[in-house]
């Protein structure tokens, strides 16, 4: 009982520790994996076993390993099961011929290097009892292995899947995962029977397994798929079966003489990929598996890594060798081939990155080879950095290969932008450029008051003529965040149905605008994120945004009501930004602009302007006197005021009032309009804090809805596209 109780508190501090440290590497843009593997180094002898050994030693005992042991090889057992399951043959169906000469050279170059490699590292840190053929293939498949689960987390979360990019890195990355998984399957049988000679029964009993698996066992499977579309619900009974499958096709691949991991990933890339059934069946898998079993996998292998045994530079000089092997290897195999198929020198380059990714795949092979004794525990420590390194160089390399001003070429986005005859894409604008708002909109259906408001800024009602220079165009923005790497919902292909499913509720939303005429300049786009403040303010930049409208969310851990995201956005975005708080007026027939002579309340009053010429409504500039002060108007304003046609002018009125208090004094004006729009000023009780934080008074008091206003530039001429004559007073302003 002892035992189970410190297995149970060694479970209990691994999984706290590799999701603390797994979210640290995600705030600076590392897959989640990555900290996961770092946590579970960080729990060995490398760590904390050199800063606390004797506690080390209580915590994690020799008789404990065992046990864990046990619980990771279940665990990689369903793991390899996800991964086959993921295995879409939709991979497999673009470039396929480019793809099929790029990933074996890209297998065939690294584990040449490794074989030459292997002459230097054998004498030095092998012994006589491996085999060198069996050390050599080892050494090879370490270096030519492609983690297929994080590249493809990778081109998800940069927005890369239905690119040319990301279609044929994927297609890359199956062929080579099925390529390196038979090679490491030779590698096994070889170091488990000394020689290539013995290892020819195995091999031939492993490609017999194989096809029965993939014409038989996929029959059968099919026929549950079958049991499955009837009963319309993955059953206990049915769930029951397939894990019995998994874990029965995994220990007749360990009898046959390679590993129980083979059995496993044959299983799951055998089942019939109906998207239903393979979505119920990794939702209901991956998260036990992932949050519980996979990081004692990574406990475990960093129990057996031991950064102290590179005590001498010549051992860290051969570690700098194997990764610059490593490297280079699958990168320059990768670009050279991708450049004889064809393809670009950028794309090229960003294709040799995203196959220098190694990750967790990396370290089960290693795990494997140091199990059966084919490599030291020195050459494991060297592998296990060479993965890390590999896999955290990967984003940072690929966005400076491959920058996100590249990646705007997603397909649908690109369709909606030839219907508006609007070219947005890199070096190709047309002049002159649009009038453009970029829309967050975290829940379609209830955010229609946020659009509306977005249109009515960017087109004029029916009935209202006007000369407009030049088109305006609202874009509803919906990033879909993800917060787990290796999330089933995280896949290039459920990504895909993800954002057609957010893409369709977008057009709904948008075919309940009124009046029907405006809808023609609402354009939606959807977009992966891992952060939707950075990646809001980065869309806003690349798209050459004039303003981002974005509604009020209450922060889940925070009583301000410009918290959150939304203080984010107001603090960091690089454009103008409106918060809207809406109050459920949906008439926008009066409006109010408190006024007190700042730029943020100047925007406030360019925007209400702009609704003035858009739509039929009455316009008040409250102008307050405190202490005998008044904040006039500028010469500049007023000018470009009597540049409006007579009659929109007629439809303004100034007012001054004497108040002790002007936040109350823009309350109970607010009672008698429909919509408030106030700059971010201490006049109103909307300031700037420390660490970014917005004061909210106005916010929680306003009886109106309330539009807060954030200059970022005086630059933006938000009138420019409306009025030639307007839009040299707005420059005038500006300057």
């Amino acid at each position: 009982m002892h035992i189970v109780i410190l297995v149970l508190v060694e479970v209990l501090i691994v999984i706290g520790l590799s999701r603390l440290v797994g979210l640290g590497f995600r705030s600076i843009k590392q897959p989640l994996v990555i900290g996961e593997i770092v946590a579970g180094i960080m729990l060995g002898p490398s760590l904390f076993g050199l800063v606390a050994p004797h506690l080390a030693v209580t915590l994690f005992p020799p008789e404990t390993i065992p046990f864990l042991n046990v619980l990771s090889q279940v665990g990689l057992i369903f793991f390899m099961f996800l991964i086959g399951l993921e295995l879409n043959p939709k991979y497999l169906s673009g470039q396929l011929e480019v793809a099929v000469l790029t990933s074996h050279v890209s297998i065939l170059v690294p584990f040449s290097l490794g074989t030459l490699l292997a002459v230097i590292l054998y004498p030095l840190v092998s012994n006589a009892s491996v085999s060198f053929t069996a050390f050599t293939l080892f050494l090879g498949a370490a270096m030519s292995i492609t983690a297929f689960p994080v590249l493809a987390r990778i081109i998800t979360e940069k927005n890369l899947q239905g690119t040319r990019l990301g279609t044929l890195a994927l297609t890359c990355a199956a062929v080579d995962d099925v390529t390196a998984w038979c090679l490491l399957a030779v590698a096994i049988a070889v170091a488990r029977t000394g020689d290539f000679a013995g290892a020819i029964p195995t091999i031939i009993a492993s490609i017999v397994y194989i096809g029965l698996m993939l014409t038989v066992g996929r029959w059968f499977l099919k026929g549950l798929a079958k049991h499955y579309l009837r009963a319309g619900r993955l059953s206990q009974l049915l769930l029951a079966g397939i894990y019995m499958g998994v874990v029965a096709s995994a220990l007749i691949t360990e009898l046959i003489g390679i590993h129980l991991i083979f059995g496993a990933f044959l299983l799951g890339a055998a089942m019939p990929k109906n998207e239903d059934l393979v979505r119920e069946l990794a939702v209901k898998t991956e998260d036990f598996v992932l949050i519980f079993l996979l990081p004692i996998f990574f406990a475990y292998s960093g129990l057996k890594t031991q950064i102290g045994l590179l005590n001498r530079p010549e051992l860290w000089l051969l570690c700098a060798l194997v990764l610059g092997v490593a490297i280079a290897g699958k990168y320059v195999g990768t670009y050279v081939a991708a450049r004889v198929s064809g393809i670009s020198k950028r794309e090229a380059s960003a294709l040799g990155w995203l196959m220098n990714t190694r990750g967790l795949t990396e370290l089960i092979v290693l795990n494997i080879g140091l199990e059966l004794g084919v490599i030291s525990p020195l050459i494991f420590t060297m592998l296990v950095i060479m993965a890390l390194v590999t896999t955290f160089m990967t984003s940072p390399l690929l966005e400076w290969t491959y920058p996100k001003k590249l990646i705007r070429l997603d397909v649908v986005e690109r369709e909606a932008e030839a219907e508006t005859g609007i070219d947005t894409s890199a070096g190709g604008e047309t002049s002159p450029r649009p009038y453009r708002i970029l829309v967050p909109v975290a829940n379609p259906s209830t955010q229609k008051g946020l659009v509306q408001l977005a249109v009515a800024l960017a087109q004029p009602a029916v009935g209202i003529a006007l000369n407009y220079r030049y088109p305006a165009v609202v874009n509803p923005l919906s990033l879909i965040e993800f917060q787990e790497d290796y999330a089933f919902e995280s896949t290039p292909v459920e990504a895909d149905r993800l954002i057609a499913q957010r893409r369709h509720q977008l057009e709904e939303l948008i075919n309940t605008l009124e009046p029907p005429e405006t809808r023609s300049c609402v354009h939606p786009i959807v977009r992966i994120s891992s952060n939707v403040a950075r990646e809001t303010a980065q869309i806003a930049t690349l798209e050459q945004v004039d303003l981002i409208l974005v509604g009020w969310h209450r922060p889940a851990f925070s009583s301000n009501r410009l918290g959150g995201r939304v203080g984010q956005m107001l603090t960091t975005a690089p454009v103008d930004v409106a918060v809207f708080i809406d109050k459920g007026k949906e008439r926008l027939e009066s409006l109010l602009v408190p006024y007190s002579a700042n730029i943020h309340d100047d925007l406030a009053l360019i925007l209400a302007l702009r609704l003035l010429i858009n739509r039929d409504c009455m316009l008040q500039i409250l102008q307050i006197v405190t202490n005998n002060t008044k904040e006039e108007l500028s010469y500049e304003l007023h000018t470009m005021m009597e540049q409006l046609p007579t009659s929109v002018r007629d439809r303004i009125e100034i007012k001054i009032i004497e108040a002790a208090e002007p936040i109350q004094a823009v309350i109970q004006a607010s009672e008698a309009v429909d919509l408030t729009i106030a700059g971010t000023s201490r006049a109103w009780g909307i300031e700037r804090q420390t660490l970014g934080r917005y004061t909210d008074q106005l916010a929680i008091q306003c009886r109106s809805s309330l539009l807060i206003t954030r200059r970022y530039s005086q630059v933006t001429a938000h009138l420019a596209s409306m009025l030639p004559e307007v839009s040299s007073q707005e420059q005038t302003l500006r300057s």
